[in-house]
């Protein structure tokens, strides 16, 4: 754990919308807690170094409420659809030692084939792994990889702990010629076609 995700918030006893307006507006994030069969507690967390903190998939803030400590798992934030500001965040409370199901995100890495590109067909792949060691993302390398190359879920290199959930069978990366270079050869394969048959008449009538 790195000491940025040390945050301090404050338990709050106001809801409803414009209360949560006004929270915004003094830079904070209206939030709740919950888990391990406590009672949800409405939190304000501190905007600025939040949003920085929740850039990274799968967020653990080590929480400082009301004087308690707590470990929290950011599960849910949900913004405004147009100008993306964070209305509001779903902690969950979890435990040092303790598995939990997560959404991790899929990167490519590396060139295939010459002439071919690598469709991500997962975004994200689900594992179960230690709350205090959930991977920023699952690298999948496609360096050199050649037309019709499939990569499953059960192909991925894992974390040493972390067990995979997605169905093994999951199409994560597809390695494929582009549809335009199909199709642009396609079109020259015509025209040759074309010109082979137009030269093979001219043949015929000068036999004539």
């Amino acid at each position: 754990m790195s000491e940025d995700n040390k945050v301090t918030a404050e338990v709050r006893t106001q809801f409803g919308k414009g209360f949560a307006r006004r929270l915004r507006a003094a830079g904070q994030i209206p939030a709740v807690l919950y888990g391990h069969g406590t009672e949800p507690v409405h939190l304000a967390l501190p905007g600025h170094q939040v949003a920085l903190l929740i850039r990274r998939a799968n967020a653990l803030l080590e929480l400082t409420a009301d004087g308690k400590d707590h470990l929290a798992l950011v599960k849910d934030v949900q913004k405004d659809p147009v100008r993306q500001i964070i209305e509001h965040i779903d902690l969950l409370v979890v435990k040092k030692g303790e598995k939990v199901a997560v959404d991790v995100p899929v990167v490519v890495v590396g060139e295939p084939f010459a002439g071919t590109i690598a469709n991500l067909d997962a975004t994200t792949v689900s594992l179960e792994v230690l709350a205090t060691n959930i991977p920023q993302n699952i690298e999948v390398d496609v360096e050199g990889l050649e037309d019709g190359t499939h990569i499953t879920a059960a192909d991925l290199k894992l974390p040493q702990g972390a067990t995979l959930v997605t169905e093994p069978e999951t199409l994560v990366v597809a390695v494929s010629v582009p549809a335009a270079t199909l199709a642009a050869e396609d079109e020259i394969a015509e025209a040759d076609a074309e010109v082979a048959a137009e030269q093979s008449e001219e043949s015929a009538e000068a036999a004539e």
